[in-house]
């Protein structure tokens, strides 16, 4: 088969590394691809944005099936306009995909359907959420309602900080994005990210992660994309995990399907595990960044496979293998992250971390300039490793950090915290 990847980041290298081990592959490409990808498949720099020249692509290399991996294309339509080709493609239509593009719909949709999630309200006026803030009292979530690159939430643990944060939203911080905000309730437990393969009827879970949005040690900053994660989440048990699949996730399937937009994908719920149980946090419709590069890294089944057992409609049929060692990925970011980088320091090393047992370094912002590989971007590199346990992973991961040779960059030091922490006591 020959298959095109949608995508430049470090999702997009560890699919591209998965997909990459398959027997029924051809022929790989990844559009734009970066730095780390070019070693996995051939990258094509498209303008994954120009629909007509994604589709001209795939019909003169004959692509077999388009993965596309960021939100943006999605929320956009490609996979709309692509099979409206006749070209194949893994995700979800735009409408489908409204579940991520506006968290004011995914909240609706559960207050129809009985799903599990904080009280809430909408609001496209800044004095109308200003005073809900006052009658709710602190601590509060205001959220941009639109696509703001996971850094349109503020967890306000004062009323001042909430207020702050939707003049900041109504006041164009988030552009379009921010034109519409939900402000809702604060949920205390502990969170974790639970992914499933669905083709609109079998809901397929996939192993689970635990991601660390803060960009500081002790989870502490502004919430960023995503700096560390691993995978499997000991607060995601096997009867928690029942719960999630029953209490949330079937029902959201089942709902969109009986409103006329079936979703095939990913589906990524993000949750809170609180006192009475898994409460939605929110959605994404695709794999998480950086969670897909532990959970590729402990997928046995061959992704590809998977992918077309979903578009044929066939999940019932089908089951996936995982490998029982932990992961755990590290992002290291260039100085400056969330805010503003400076792009185009060496990174060196890469070759001596790889040399760690258990690792894998997964690129996400870098470009090639000769034999240097530079950064390119906020988040630029993954650092993943597997252990016999999650406290063996870390000590990987950190030990493949530690021989990159990358003074403009910065990671967190603490990633699997609460995991080693659990270990200890057992």
């Amino acid at each position: 088969m020959n298959v095109l990847v949608i995508g430049s980041g470090g999702r997009e290298h560890a699919l591209c590394w998965k997909l990459a081990a398959s027997p029924i592959l051809t022929s790989l490409y990844c559009a734009p691809g970066n730095g780390g990808i070019a070693d996995e498949a051939e990258c094509i720099a498209l303008d994954v944005g120009d629909h007509g020249a994604v589709i001209a692509f795939c019909k003169e290399r004959k692509i077999d099936l388009v993965v596309v991996g960021p939100e943006e294309p999605l929320v956009k339509g490609m996979v709309d306009s692509l099979e409206a080709e006749g070209i194949r493609a893994f995700g979800p239509s735009a409408a489908a995909s409204q579940l991520e593009a506006s968290k004011g719909f995914t909240k609706d949709l559960c207050r129809r359907h009985d799903i599990p999630t904080g009280a809430y309200e909408r609001f496209t006026e800044a004095e109308a959420a200003r005073a809900y803030v006052r009658a709710q009292g602190a601590p509060i979530v205001v959220k941009a309602d639109g696509l703001a690159a996971g850094k349109g939430v503020t967890v306000a643990m004062t009323e001042y900080e909430a207020i702050a944060a939707i003049d900041e939203a109504f006041g164009g911080r988030f552009g379009d994005a921010g034109a519409e905000i939900v402000v809702e309730e604060f949920l205390e437990g502990e969170e974790a990210s639970f992914f499933v393969l669905t083709d609109g009827k079998t809901v397929l879970p996939l192993a689970t992660a635990q991601d660390h949005k803060p960009v500081g040690d002790g989870d502490t900053g502004p919430n960023t994309g995503g700096m560390g994660a691993y995978s499997p989440a000991p607060v995601m048990t096997d009867a928690m995990c029942r719960r999630a699949l029953k209490e949330i996730v079937e029902p959201t399937v089942n709902g969109l399907a009986s409103e006329g937009m079936p979703f095939r994908g990913i589906l990524y719920a993000g949750l809170m595990i609180t006192a009475e149980g898994p409460k939605l946090i929110e959605y994404n419709i695709r794999f998480g960044d950086p969670e897909c590069q532990v959970l590729m890294v402990r997928m046995k089944s061959d992704l590809l496979l998977a992918i077309l057992a979903c578009m044929d409609g066939v999940l019932e049929k089908f089951d996936l293998r995982w490998y029982d060692d932990p992961a755990m990925v590290v992002v290291m970011a260039a100085q400056g992250y969330p805010g503003t980088v400076e792009k185009g320091s060496e990174i060196r090393g890469l070759a001596d971390a790889w040399a760690v047992d258990g690792v894998t370094v997964f690129h996400a912002g870098t470009k090639r300039d000769g034999d240097r590989v530079l950064a390119n971007g906020g988040r630029v590199l993954g650092v993943t490793a597997s252990g016999a346990s999650v406290t063996e992973a870390q000590k990987r991961a950190y030990s493949a950090v530690d021989r990159i040779d990358w003074p403009e960059g910065f990671c967190r030091r603490d990633i699997g915290w609460r995991a080693v922490e659990r270990e200890a006591k057992t």
